[in-house]
């Protein structure tokens, strides 16, 4: 597969210390990439070093297969645009006048296309009203709406969701499904909002005090996500018996503890195995969560 973003041992060093440890990064084309990871992990970092903003200590990355020692890095890298920490706005401008600004610094040929885009990050209505006046959440889709002038294959976001009201990280959430789903835009997404986060992310990776430790898509996340109970029993050969001629979805942990998945009634569970001389002891409800899973991979990456 040819990746948009790859890097190969990516690593990063300010004198002894490494910010960047040998970080291998995949991001397919079309997906939206969530780099996980605790303040100090490396996130912006990384973002300023595919962005051309620094340059790795050791290792490489490529763009669409081109190498960021490539001159023709140059020219991939101008189909990227990022939003590092805060969008560079100019206040005493309306919403329209900083497009119109952005087309001008960026050499656009017309000024066609500014009002479509403030109608996609759905700020039409409020195109002449001045920046100053606007709201957190109203001025972080402005700076997507600059970002989209040059018409990127990728949107990298540092945090965009930071700081906001629960109504602007939602209008955040369908901004960014929207871009991914109707203009074919990947999407790099950094945040500390793991859950915001999970219910947009088809990749995930995983970044603990400067090494990528894990990448998982969300299909695979999600089985690991699924609610399911847990059933202690004292007879695992009967109880496995009983599942299979059910056809209840189930995982065996050990010699007395069992995962059930789906639409179960524990109540008849219960009941059945004890006709069958098998005892429930225990039932408890499993409800993960994709900060869980984050805390238990670093968890075991630092063990």
């Amino acid at each position: 597969m040819e990746y948009l973003i790859k890097t190969n041992n990516l690593t990063k060093k300010y004198k002894n210390f490494k910010v960047l440890d040998n970080v291998n990064l995949h991001i397919e084309p079309s997906s939206i990439y969530g780099l996980i990871g605790k303040n100090g992990a490396g996130k912006t970092t990384l973002i300023r070093i595919i962005c051309g903003l620094q340059e790795p200590t050791n290792g490489s990355y490529s763009i669409y297969g081109i190498s960021f020692k490539d001159k023709k890095i140059y020219e991939e890298r101008e189909k990227i645009n990022a939003i590092v920490e805060t969008p560079s706005l100019i206040l005493n401008m309306t919403a329209k006048e900083n497009l119109i600004h952005q087309y001008k610094i960026i050499g656009m040929p017309s000024l066609d296309g500014i009002d479509e885009i403030l109608e996609l990050v759905n700020l039409k209505e409020f195109k002449n009203k001045k920046v100053s006046n606007f709201s957190l959440g109203m001025k972080q889709r402005l700076g997507i709406a600059l970002s989209l002038a040059t018409n990127p294959d990728l949107l990298i976001l540092d945090e965009p969701i930071n700081g906001l009201d629960p109504e602007g990280i939602i209008d955040i959430r369908e901004l960014i499904l929207k871009l991914n789903k109707e203009k074919g835009i990947t999407i790099l997404l950094s945040s500390h909002y793991l859950d915001e986060l999970s219910k947009v992310a088809s990749h995930y990776g995983f970044l603990d005090k400067g090494k990528l430790i894990k990448e998982i898509s969300a299909q695979e996340l999600n089985q690991y996500l699924r609610k399911k109970v847990e059933i202690e029993v004292n007879n695992i050969k009967e109880a496995v018996k009983y599942f299979e001629e059910k056809n209840i979805d189930y995982e065996v942990l050990n010699n007395s503890l069992v995962y059930l998945y789906g639409k179960i009634n524990i109540s008849k569970i219960i009941l059945d195995l004890a006709k069958k001389n098998c005892l429930v002891k225990d039932i408890k409800e499993k409800n993960e969560s994709l900060e869980n899973y984050f805390l238990k991979v670093v968890g075991e990456n630092n063990d």
